[in-house]
């Protein structure tokens, strides 16, 4: 199957074509604007376009960029979608709606093409790289008076559904050419749900989203908590539950839904992440014990049962399987 992603470098060309490269790119993968660049003269930039269905996901990597949106260039074309920018570093600055909104870092802030608006990335910054949800105003279930109330405001990603969205998106615009077709349906579900919950909260209307998306974003949020507590080996059902402040019952549900248990997910990730360390070259002066403590499993013996019924051969075969080095 095809990969998904499309990838875009203006180094391809030379320096002096490099800004009328990138008008070009940004035109047809976003929407017309007017642009400004202090270094049009050698604009420097990527893009890599994930195109999910009516959701679309870019990361951006670039100087110093002033984006312009005005009432003309809304009439030349307006797919009236709403622009969510995750900032992963690097600083700006959004106007819109009689807002202005000063943004870095760990910060998410929420622009609309069909009003004007006035960006200007890095104002203090060398370089910057943010990830764009581009969405249908329709698709996200809000109330547009609560969404158009959050325009320009920056809102903090770094805990909680703001945390679990921000590594999200981060992780999805790094793995981007892993996906294909078949993962489009569920990368757009997760990706809505999670920023459907986030602007929620924040728009006091969090009440206002469909059952089915609060407990998709609340099961993302979990594994999420999961994925970054694996090396403690007190986590377990009933800790995950109490972090969440839910029943051991209502998490057993909630992953019900989806044919797993709640201990078997936590046993499977730490053995997914055993049998990635058994196999990086990088760690063969690590024990197969010490490996196996860093995520979790504290008896060797049950370590050793449990990973050999799931991959069919020990921790210590997969090793020199692997790395072909006898220990």
């Amino acid at each position: 199957m095809t990969m998904l992603v499309q990838e875009f470098r203006t180094g391809v060309v030379p320096p002096a074509e490099r800004w009328d490269l990138w008008q070009d790119v940004a035109t047809r993968t976003h929407v017309p604007n007017l642009l400004r660049s202090e270094r049009s003269d050698d604009f420097e930039a990527t893009m890599r376009v994930l195109p999910l269905g009516d959701l679309q996901i870019a990361e951006l990597d670039l100087p110093h960029l002033d984006t312009m949106r005005t009432p003309r260039t809304i009439r030349r074309f307006d797919p009236e979608v709403l622009q969510i920018n995750c900032h992963l570093s690097g600083d700006g600055m959004l106007a819109q709606d009689g807002t202005e909104g000063v943004f870095g870092a760990g910060q998410l802030i929420v622009a609309d093409t069909s009003l004007p608006y006035d960006v200007r990335i890095n104002r203090t910054s060398q370089r910057s790289t943010t990830v764009v949800v581009s969405l249908p105003r329709a698709r996200l279930p809000l109330p547009p008076r609560a969404v158009r109330r959050l325009l320009a405001v920056p809102i903090p990603v770094d805990r909680g559904m703001g945390g679990a969205l921000y590594r999200w998106l981060a992780d999805v615009a790094r793995r981007a050419d892993e996906f294909t077709d078949a993962d489009v349906p569920a990368l757009a579900s997760v990706t809505t749900d999670l920023l459907a919950s986030v602007l929620g909260r924040c728009a006091d209307s969090e009440d206002a989203l469909p059952p089915e998306s609060r407990r998709r974003a609340l099961r993302t949020r979990i594994r999420d908590f999961i994925d970054r507590n694996l090396g403690d080996p007190s986590l377990s059902p009933a800790t995950v539950a109490a972090a969440h402040g839910i029943s051991v019952r209502h998490l057993h549900q909630l992953f019900a839904a989806e044919g797993e248990a709640p201990a078997a997910w936590i046993r499977h990730r730490r053995l997914e992440r055993c049998r990635r360390d058994l196999a990086d070259p990088r760690l063969r002066g690590r024990s197969v014990h010490a490996i196996a403590a860093r995520w979790g499993f504290t008896d060797a013996a049950t370590f050793s049962r449990v990973f050999r019924r799931a991959y069919g051969m020990t921790p210590t075969d997969h090793r020199h399987h692997h790395t072909g080095r006898n220990w």
